[in-house]
């Protein structure tokens, strides 16, 4: 893919990836489920890439606004590596526009105003930071991964190579094609479920392609045997209707794997939706029995500390194999991903 840019501003940037040329020097773009018709001069929808005479560039390759080392357990995954720190790290831009989005100052911000405050690592660079702080992978996440397609292409192999794990924390909307060129540098693909039904999304999301976004989810897992873990923000009267979660459950045992963890979040008041309440606990508590009852194997509750939701049960025997606190565990249980109680084993990456 040729040597890593100089700092990207308006007028630099890296040669996207999976463009389509059209009459009058248009450009179609393949890396999300929009698929953006791009005049010259324009940008996409997730303002990312910019049409330049008939070359498609990314204006946000290796352009880093937020970069932390965290544990695993925060992105939630659960089943891969727990307790494992990970380089956390995400751009500006997304191809969302969630009206209750944590992560709106980097995910809806103005690039041209944004950029100059963002700090440029090159794929090397960024490896060879993950190896000092002791991490045991990269997660892109924060913003949307899919706009650093080109970015983590180039890092990925340099990571593995290095012996680190690769993740990212994505809404899912990525075309077919995009999966398959991350297919091969991928290990785990923690996925956004929103919802279940094209107005759900159209809300929250502005798409209408919700069957897309899960149809992914199974490419990456059966097609590419990437773990995958599913987190659903219940969010009080957009989608927390029974309907909606036995959608959901459906989905995760039949297409996917009864086994794929479900991570079933309570929603805090934030950006646009300020107005609406946080998710009352017994909304959340209703949604894991209900997907208990649908056999799901390894539903969680997300934001409400302390609560037993939080913890792994055996499938076979239902006692707890992993205590959390948070993003703390305080019991393990498994020994080589077994039940140390009735030796039944625990889907998932232990070590």
């Amino acid at each position: 893919m040729g040597p890593a840019p100089s700092p990207a501003t308006r007028k630099e940037g890296y040669p996207a990836l999976l463009v389509e040329e059209l009459s009058g020097s248009r450009l179609r773009c393949h890396t999300c489920l929009r698929r953006c018709v791009i005049p010259p001069g324009g940008r996409g929808w997730c303002h990312t890439r910019e049409n330049r005479d008939g070359l498609l560039y990314s204006l946000i390759y290796g352009r880093v606004a937020s970069l932390s080392l965290n544990p695993i357990e925060k992105k939630p995954v659960f089943h891969f590596l727990p307790e494992s720190k990970w380089l956390s790290l995400g751009s500006l831009g997304c191809n969302f526009r969630c009206p209750g989005c944590q992560n709106w100052e980097l995910a809806h911000a103005d690039l041209d105003r944004e950029l100059k405050n963002t700090r440029y690592l090159s794929p090397a660079e960024l490896v060879a930071l993950a190896v000092r702080q002791g991490a045991a992978g990269l997660s892109w996440t924060f913003n949307e991964p899919a706009l650093w397609l080109e970015y983590i292409l180039d890092t990925a192999p340099l990571a593995r190579q290095a012996g680190l794990c690769t993740n990212i924390v994505t809404n899912g909307a990525f075309t077919q094609e995009a999966v398959d060129a991350l297919g091969p540098h991928l290990q785990v693909y923690r996925v956004d479920i929103k919802g279940y039904r094209p107005q759900t999304y159209e809300v929250v999301a502005q798409l209408k392609e919700p069957a897309a976004i899960r149809q992914a989810a199974v490419r990456a897992r059966r097609g590419w045997g990437m773990w995958v873990e599913v987190v659903t923000n219940i969010i009080p009267g957009i989608n927390d209707d029974a309907a909606t979660l036995k959608g959901i459950a459906a989905w995760l045992t039949q297409d996917l794997s009864r086994n794929t963890p479900w991570h079933l979040t309570r929603f805090h008041p934030a950006f646009h939706l300020q107005d609406l309440p946080g998710t009352p606990v017994h909304r959340l508590e209703a949604a894991y029995e209900l997907a208990r009852a649908a056999g799901v194997s390894f539903p969680y509750l997300g934001n409400v500390p302390g609560h037993p939701g939080e913890n792994t049960y055996c499938p076979q025997c239902g006692r707890v194999v992993i205590s959390r606190d948070i993003f703390t565990i305080t019991a393990m249980r498994l020994t080589g991903g077994v039940c140390v109680h009735c030796g039944t084993p625990v889907p998932g990456v232990w070590r």
